[in-house]
């Protein structure tokens, strides 16, 4: 998938906090046993075998590329604060999503004991602890993870009633506005589309954007019209689809919108990266996008528009209901076939406690999963709409939880965009007869 939640999304959009650092690659640890003998003992060191009275031992976290240099700083925390127990090796994984997910497979499938700690798209959980590959975070572990965490960013990292991974950092939408234009933000999409056709009557900027094109970001944006409309796409235990009256009410107000004059030309093949350059263009009144657009307009055209660039909460698609908006980010996991698990299972509550997750907020531009946070005044320079964030993250929603889930999402986004082409009533049903076909291993991939 393109983007999964704002987490491509920030990697992407590095460059408007003033962030270009890539981190290094480092050399995979393969194939240690087909060597030969003298060769062999110097693959296991480096991949994390070592015994006791040979130095800390080294857990490799396979984790996505970062360019912030915050990682660097995470893992130089935890090796210190290990006090000799660990060394954390940072590998890095490829650039893609699809290619991140298929690397961490192809391993785990084939019980590679070099993997300790993974860093997991929050729509992987459901496939990899399916699988058998990560292990349930119990006792004192889960505990320590429960606590503070932000209840939506938990769900990411639950299958089953088990917790099986700890939600490392968020994300989360909201309603960016031209305050030259809009006075008073909409509370609703009804509100809004009718706001950008009068600023369209009036000859002014008018466009609303959002991600229209057939990828993730459009399945992201149903879903979070669906759950505000009251419903889900499928049942808790992903055994049935569960679309009804709430997915045609969501389907409308999509329809909607592509139809009226509030709609960008280019809505069908608009992604993250498009709406903010339209905003920047000034072209829009409103935009539907994650934090990294804040910092990307301050460096872009900080005399400018900058100066009138707002932002409020995600609009309600029922008046009175908050949205609820999906979230994303990443989880931490610890790998089934880890020669060090109790190590691993430290070393992830390390990289993500409060001092780490502060990190990742204010260099990384990575939302925290610890609510605390949100009232630290280290906080509010990088984060000025911080109250927004944790409101819309304590009301959001998760993706449909299912190890199916990536087929589940194509079926979505093949079937909402573009826009414009939607019924639905037939549309509704539709999606309802491919899922259940996908969840029943029928039909073919769109």
């Amino acid at each position: 998938m393109a983007d999964s939640g704002g987490r491509t999304v920030s990697r992407r959009r590095a460059r408007g906090r003033g962030i270009l650092r890539r981190a290094s690659s480092r050399l995979r640890c393969l194939g240690a046993g087909v060597v030969g003998v003298a060769l062999a003992s110097t693959a296991l060191a480096a991949c994390g075998t070592s015994s006791a009275g040979t130095g800390p031992v080294t857990l490799s976290f396979y984790y996505f590329p970062e360019l912030s240099g915050a990682l660097t700083t995470w893992i130089k925390n935890c090796n210190a604060q290990s006090h000799g127990k660990y060394t954390i090796s940072y590998q890095v994984l490829p650039t893609a999503s699809d290619a991140q997910r298929l690397q961490l497979v192809r391993r785990l499938a084939a019980h590679d004991s070099t993997v300790d700690i993974m860093g997991l798209d929050v729509t992987w959980e459901a496939e990899f602890a399916n699988a058998g590959w990560i292990v349930p975070w119990t006792g004192s572990y889960k505990q320590q993870v429960v606590n503070g965490t932000i209840k939506p960013a938990l769900e990411t990292a639950m299958w089953k009633g088990q917790l099986v991974a700890a939600p490392l950092n968020t994300n989360t939408q909201l309603l960016w506005y031209r305050s030259d234009l809009v006075k008073t933000p909409p509370k609703t999409w009804a509100e809004m589309i009718a706001m950008a056709e009068q600023l369209k009557k009036e000859g002014k900027p008018h466009y609303i954007e959002i991600q229209g094109a057939q990828y993730e970001g459009n399945t992201v944006w149903f879903n979070t019209m669906v759950n505000s409309a009251g419903g889900t796409v499928l049942n808790p235990t992903a055994t049935k689809v569960t679309l009804g009256a709430p997915a045609v009410k969501a389907l409308s107000m999509m329809k909607q919108l592509a139809d009226s004059s509030a709609a960008d030309p280019s809505l069908s093949v608009q992604q993250e990266d498009q709406n903010r350059l339209a905003m920047e263009a000034g072209t829009a009144a409103f935009e539907l996008n994650y934090p990294f657009v804040y910092p990307s307009m301050k460096t872009d055209d900080p005399n400018g528009l900058f100066k009138v660039f707002k932002w409020a909460l995600y609009p309600q698609v029922i008046p009175g209901v908050p949205a609820k908006v999906t979230i994303g980010g990443a989880d931490l996991a610890v790998s089934k076939y880890s020669q060090h698990r109790a190590l691993a299972f430290q070393a992830a509550l390390c990289l993500r406690d409060r001092q780490n997750q502060l990190i990742g907020a204010t260099v990384g531009g990575l939302p925290p999963t610890i609510a605390s946070l949100y009232s630290e005044p280290k906080m509010f320079p990088a984060y000025p709409f911080h109250a927004e964030i944790l409101q819309a993250l304590e009301h959001g929603s998760v993706r449909p939880k299912t190890p199916l889930y990536q087929v589940v999402s194509i079926d979505i986004s093949h079937l909402t965009s573009p826009p414009a082409k939607i019924n639905p009533v037939s549309t509704a049903n539709k999606m309802s007869s491919d899922i259940s076909n996908a969840l029943q291993s029928k039909g073919l991939v769109p």
